[in-house]
């Protein structure tokens, strides 16, 4: 039977089908000192949290697929797997509307002073619904960085809450923005500074790590809100702390960080105004189910020698492995 690896266990959608195909090792926390051991024979591994690297490639001589249950793959060596001939499986729009209702949600929170009133309520401060921080949405501009699925989502729900859309995407087409009712931003710096709220939608790579720092977090209106739903790393971190201790922001939510897990003494943790998720937009049971059975279902036709279509790295099927 072949081997697999799960850094973490998908659920069951997932999980039975590769059952099927093989013996299935789980390491629960993605570190690769729990899988070490078992590389050498793994034809199959499966990158919920953690990363995968060329040496841990280069150390699995049997690895035929990697999968990813989710579209990101920025956690992935994509070189590596391309010059080893190793498909990265990914489940495209398998959690675009969690990604989306979750981003409204950080949206609400922070326009209702959710958070706030919450811990005072349960305090006994009921006068904690004077404070006169809440605002609403409606007749407010969103602008939306990175205009592809889950931007246009988002896009779309801001939208039938009567919210002015703007989005900046170097990427999309005029007609694309056009169709949802989105003001083209030619700058970042024009998104920004008429945003009332910011809501990141990009991949991580080289073109938007650290795409919002100080300079870019002074553009914006110090009522304004950021949202980032995307890849922690796109946001200077160290930035948004002061940005929001000195009042540059009016607030932010977040979904992923730098750090993953964060920890407790994350400076992030003591930020004024800020609300924090830990990565869960994409983890509803919808969400979840959808991803690992797109990312079983890849993973076991690789595993088969069929060319899976559904792959972070087509270039990989030109490896010679891939020909004959």
């Amino acid at each position: 039977m072949s081997k697999i690896i799960m850094t973490q266990p998908l659920c069951a959608a997932g999980y039975e089908p590769l059952a099927k195909e093989g013996e299935i090792y789980v390491a629960n926390n993605g570190n690769p000192s729990d899988y070490l051991d078992k590389l050498a024979d793994a034809e199959c591994i499966v990158v919920r949290i953690g990363h995968m690297n060329r040496a841990e490639m280069e150390a699995a001589p049997k690895l035929k697929v990697i999968g990813r249950s989710g579209i990101g793959y920025d956690s992935i060596d994509i070189e590596a797997a391309n010059e080893l001939g190793i498909p990265v499986v990914i489940a495209p729009h398998c959690n675009a509307d969690s990604v989306a209702e979750h981003t409204l949600a950080l949206m609400f929170a922070l326009a209702s002073n959710l958070v706030e009133c919450h811990n005072e309520a349960v305090k006994g401060n009921f006068e904690i619904r004077n404070s006169g921080k809440g605002f609403e949405l409606q007749g407010k501009t969103v602008g939306i960085i990175g205009f592809g699925d889950i931007g246009k989502r988002v896009g779309r729900l801001c939208r039938a809450i009567g919210m002015k859309l703007l989005a900046y995407d170097p990427y999309a087409d005029d007609t694309e923005m056009e169709n949802e009712a989105a003001g083209r931003c030619r700058t970042l710096a024009q998104l920004l500074s008429e945003s009332d709220v910011v809501t990141i939608h990009t991949p991580l790579n080289g073109e938007t790590r650290g795409l919002l720092g100080m300079e870019e977090l002074r553009m914006m209106k110090s009522s304004a809100l950021l949202i980032n739903c995307a890849r922690g790393g796109i946001v200077e971190e160290a930035a948004l702390i002061s940005a929001l201790k000195d009042g540059i922001i009016a607030g932010a939510g977040v979904d992923v960080t730098v750090e993953e897990p964060l920890t407790a003494e994350n400076p992030l943790c003591s930020a004024p105004n800020l609300i924090i998720s830990p990565h869960s937009a994409a983890q509803t049971r919808e969400a979840t189910i959808r991803a690992a059975t797109m990312c079983a279902e890849g993973c076991i036709a690789v595993m088969n020698g069929e060319r899976w279509p559904a792959v972070a790295n087509p270039e990989a099927y030109n490896h010679p492995r891939w020909m004959r």
